[in-house]
């Protein structure tokens, strides 16, 4: 949420974020309206406030001399408290409807997000190794189905569309890959290691951003009104909501596995083959609370600790920062890494990074308190470190062997029981 002041102050600033989103400005024109109802209520209930105590001085006074028109004051002062009655409970719809729409207007984007339509327009920033030069022809992950390690077929029996079974060695070379990711994470870049819940409420998923607007991604849960966790970025940032955080403390840095759940509503007849995009797929996510001042620093160690992964595993992948259309909603800026895959013959995403200012902050009221006492908002980040199932695909697809075997990456064998061949 960004705040009202903002686009009180400088409306056309906000509208040209806005624009630059492919959002449309026209809300902003509602919320101008509905603020400045609120404000010209604010002002009939305070004058109407000091009317009252005028009053209630006055019938104090004329008690003490008896007076005769003390009756005819009280009734007067009757009406002006059932006028601010009324007055408060208009500004109560009013504050109602004017917060609504605020959680339909997207972050300010930086100065630094290149400005475009699209994903054609996000801005390459580097790339890391070079993508394998096959003597045969590379399979896609999903033709090692054959081989009794996915099985989509039992997945869709049992759930439909959009999932997968994951049997034998690589049910066991996951579960290597999210102990490797954890540990990582946890030992060498000093993140906290959170088991969060996976189903959280209305509140919980609106500090975050994903509500209102995004609902029809959700699984919700009736008649609990519970929901599925789309990331562990959402229980994860929640964990400080109402809070106020030492700055001593800051940076705050959390590292969480969980398995997220999405409908991916927008995305019919995207990728329906294999596993790159699912209804249920395993994430280690990284959360970091921050002091503004230090947010785009640490949003680039973020995104080190990221690459990190894809480094150990010698898995080639680009660092793109992505465009103003292609943003997210929450999101100040974002990196994407996307790995190297044969069977696209191209990289694809396996990890945002972003920082989301005080965006989220607001939302959810989480502040901290500087040396001189004063309150502020902290800046959160997010990221995935990475996406566990994309992974698992860039691995089976990176280091198949012609005879169809997959060899696993050294990072990995401690975590096999050295175990070298997928066979």
């Amino acid at each position: 949420m960004i705040d009202i002041k903002l686009i009180r102050e400088k409306p056309e600033f906000v509208m040209e974020n806005l624009k630059k989103r492919g959002g449309d400005p026209e809300i902003l024109n509602e919320i101008l309206e509905i603020d400045e109802k609120r404000r010209q209520l604010l002002t009939q209930l305070n004058q109407l406030r000091a009317k009252r105590n005028e009053l209630s001085k006055l019938v104090a006074k004329l008690k003490a001399q008896k007076s005769e028109d003390v009756q005819k004051v009280l009734e007067e002062s009757k009406d002006v408290s059932n006028e601010i009655k009324e007055l408060e409970s208009d500004l109560k719809k009013i504050e109602e409807s004017l917060n609504l729409k605020l959680l339909y207007i997207p972050n300010i984007l930086d100065d630094s997000v290149p400005v475009g339509e699209d994903d054609s327009k996000n801005v390459e920033v580097k790339r890391w190794g070079e993508p394998r030069k096959f003597d045969f022809d590379p399979r896609a992950h999903w033709d090692f189905a054959e081989k009794d390690w996915l099985d989509f077929e039992r997945a869709s029996k049992l759930s439909g569309s959009r999932f997968v079974v994951l049997k034998n060695k690589i049910a066991r070379l996951e579960r290597a890959l999210i102990n490797f990711m954890l540990d990582l994470h946890t030992k060498e870049h000093g993140y906290i290691e959170i088991a969060p819940p996976h189903l959280v409420r209305r509140e919980t998923i609106t500090w975050t951003g994903q509500l209102p607007k995004f609902e029809e991604e959700l699984y919700n849960t009736q008649p609990d009104d519970l929901f599925l966790i789309p990331t562990a970025e959402v229980p994860l940032v929640a964990l400080h909501a109402n809070e106020i955080l030492n700055e001593s403390d800051l940076p705050i840095k959390y590292v969480a596995y969980t398995p997220c759940y999405r409908r991916e509503a927008g995305s019919y007849g995207k990728d329906v083959r294999g596993m790159i995009r699912q209804h249920q797929f395993d994430k280690v996510e990284l959360v970091k609370f921050t002091k503004p001042e230090d947010s785009f620093e640490e949003l680039e160690k973020l995104l080190s600790d990221a690459e990190e992964v894809l480094k150990r595993l010698g898995l080639p992948y680009r660092v793109v920062s992505l465009c103003s259309g292609d943003i997210g909603f929450g999101a100040a800026k974002t990196y994407d890494i996307e790995v190297w895959l044969p069977s696209y013959n191209t990289y694809r995403e396996i990890s945002s990074c972003s920082n989301v200012t005080d965006f989220q902050a607001r939302r959810g009221n989480i502040r901290y308190r500087r040396k001189d006492n004063k309150l502020e908002y902290v800046h959160t980040l997010n990221g995935s470190g990475l996406a566990v199932g994309r992974t698992l695909i860039a691995i089976i697809e990176n280091y198949q062997q012609k005879d169809g075997t997959v060899v696993i990456p050294e990072a990995l064998r401690p975590y096999m029981n050295g175990l070298e061949v997928l066979d």
